[in-house]
C-alpha cells in the first residue's frame, strides 16, 4: 500500500482509530441501523398494503414517527445538556426494541391494523425526540472536538451503509417471507448499540461542561441559537430543505408502487441505490479536512435539485436506480456540512440544545411536509413531485450562494449566553 493511500486511510478513519469507545458505538449503530432500515422500509410497505396504496397514509405516519421531535424535541435537548447521555441513550435504545418487538408480535399474528401501525409509529416517535438529541451530542464525548468532523462523517456512513443493505434485505424477505421478519430482526438488532453502550469506558470519555438544573434553560437556548448568525442561517436553510425536500419516505415507495408499477423488491433497490451514494458522500467527506461553510452547504443543494429533476424524467426503473445514487450522495454530503457547522459552532454546555433543533428541522419537519407532499403527489404523481422538489432546492440554493453571510463568527465571540450559570464551576458537575 503506498504512503498517500496510508495516509488517506488514517485521514479517513481517524476518530475511530482514535477512540475505542466510538468503534464500539460505531459497530453497534451499524447493526442497529440495518435492522432500522428494515423495519423503514417494511412499514411502508405494509401501509401500502393495508390501504391499497395510499400515499395520504403514508403521509400521515411519518407525521407520527417525527411529529413529536417537532414538540418534544427541544425538551430532549434540555435533558442532554443536563444529563449523563449515554444513560438517556441506553434508555431510549432499549424502548424502541421493545416498540419494533411489538410491531413484529401483531404482524406474525395477523391482528395489525393501521391504527396499531400509527400509535406504534407515535410510540416510537416519542423515543427519538429524546433519542436523538443526546445521540447528535454524544460524539463530542466520544472523540472530543479534534475529529469531531470525522467522527460525524463515520456515523452517517455507518448508517447510510446500513441503507444499502437494510431496504434490500427487506424487500427480499417482504417477498419471500413476509413483513413480520423485519420487525423482529430490527428488535434484536438494538442488542448490539446497548452491549456497545454498557462497553464503554467512563474514563476514556471527553468530558463536556453540562448546563445547570437553573430553570429558563430551553427558552434561552432558543434564543442563543436565534441571535448566533453562525447557527441561525443553516438551520434555517435545513429546515426549509428537510421539510420541503427531503421527504424520501413518502415519494421512492410511490414512485416503485405507481410510477413504475413495481413490487417491494423495487422498492428495496430504490432505497439501497441512495444508500450507497450516501455511504460514499459520507466516506470522501470524512477524508476531508476543510471546515464546513453556507457556500458549501449551498453548492450541494445545487446538485441535489438538479437530481431529483433528472429522476423525474427517468424513462425506466433502472435508470431511476441509477440516479438515486448520486442524490443519495449530494443529500450526504449536504447534512454531514449542516449537521457538522452547527456541532463546531455551539458551545459545549449548550450542544445537546442546538443538535435539539437540528432534530427539529431535520425529524421534526417531516409532520408537515410529508402529509402535504403526500397529498400532492396521489394527485399530481411521484414525478412531478420530484420535478417540484428538485426546482425548490434550487432556488434556496441560489438565495444562499447570492447572499452575503460576512465574516465567520466562532462561539468564542459570542456575547449571548444560554444561561449565565452556565460558566459557572458548578456547571461542568451539573
Amino acid at each position: 500500500m503506498s504512503p498517500r493511500i496510508t495516509r488517506a486511510w488514517g485521514r479517513t478513519f481517524a476518530s475511530a482509530r482514535g477512540s475505542r469507545n466510538f468503534r464500539l458505538f460505531l459497530t453497534g449503530q451499524f447493526i442497529s441501523a440495518i435492522g432500522t432500515w428494515m423495519t423503514f422500509t417494511a412499514t411502508s410497505w405494509l401501509i401500502l398494503t393495508l390501504t391499497t396504496g395510499s400515499g395520504t397514509a403514508l403521509g400521515i405516519n411519518a407525521a407520527l414517527a417525527f411529529g413529536p421531535v417537532l414538540l418534544l424535541g427541544p425538551w430532549g435537548g434540555v435533558l442532554a445538556d443536563r444529563f449523563d447521555k449515554r444513560r438517556i441513550l441506553t434508555c431510549t435504545q432499549g424502548t424502541a426494541a421493545v416498540v419494533s418487538l411489538t410491531l413484529a408480535t401483531i404482524v406474525f399474528t395477523d391482528v395489525v391494523s393501521l391504527w396499531m401501525v400509527f400509535a406504534l409509529s407515535l410510540a416510537s416517535g416519542i423515543v427519538t425526540s429524546l433519542d436523538n438529541p443526546a445521540r447528535q451530542s454524544f460524539y463530542v464525548e466520544m472523540v472530543g472536538e479534534g475529529t469531531l468532523t470525522n467522527a460525524v462523517s463515520l456515523n452517517s456512513a455507518a448508517f447510510t451503509g446500513a441503507r444499502i443493505i437494510g431496504p434490500a434485505a427487506a424487500g427480499i424477505l417482504i417477498a419471500t417471507v413476509g413483513m413480520a421478519i423485519c420487525f423482529l430482526i430490527d428488535g434484536i438488532s438494538y442488542l448490539a448499540v446497548l452491549t456497545a453502550l454498557l462497553a464503554m469506558r467512563s474514563s476514556e470519555m471527553h468530558v463536556q461542561r453540562r448546563s445547570t438544573r437553573e430553570r429558563g434553560h430551553l427558552a434561552a437556548g432558543l434564543r442563543y441559537v436565534w441571535e448566533t448568525g453562525a447557527l441561525r442561517r443553516p438551520l434555517v436553510v435545513m429546515a426549509i430543505v428537510f421539510t420541503f425536500v427531503f421527504e424520501w419516505q413518502v415519494l421512492v415507495p410511490l414512485l416503485a408502487n405507481r410510477t413504475f408499477h413495481a413490487g417491494p423488491g423495487a422498492f428495496g433497490v430504490l432505497s439501497a441505490a441512495a444508500g450507497l451514494g450516501s455511504f460514499v458522500g459520507a466516506i470522501l467527506a470524512a477524508n476531508r479536512n476543510s471546515r464546513p461553510s453556507m457556500h458549501g452547504l449551498g453548492v450541494w443543494l445545487v446538485a441535489v435539485g438538479v437530481t431529483m429533476a433528472l429522476v423525474s424524467v427517468a424513462p425506466t426503473l433502472p435508470v431511476a436506480i441509477v440516479l438515486m445514487v448520486p442524490i443519495g450522495f449530494f443529500a450526504m454530503s449536504f447534512m454531514i456540512t449542516g449537521n457538522t457547522m452547527l456541532q463546531l459552532e455551539a458551545k459545549p454546555q449548550a450542544r445537546g440544545r442546538v443538535m435539539a433543533l437540528y432534530g427539529v428541522v431535520f425529524l421534526g419537519s417531516t409532520p408537515i411536509g410529508a402529509p402535504l407532499v403526500g397529498w400532492l403527489a396521489g394527485i399530481l404523481g411521484a414525478r412531478l413531485m420530484f420535478l417540484a422538489a428538485g426546482a425548490l432546492a434550487v432556488a434556496v440554493a441560489v438565495v444562499v450562494l447570492g447572499s452575503r453571510t460576512g465574516s465567520r463568527v466562532t462561539r468564542d465571540d459570542l456575547t449571548v449566553e444560554p444561561v449565565a450559570a452556565l460558566d459557572g464551576p458548578e456547571a461542568a458537575t451539573a
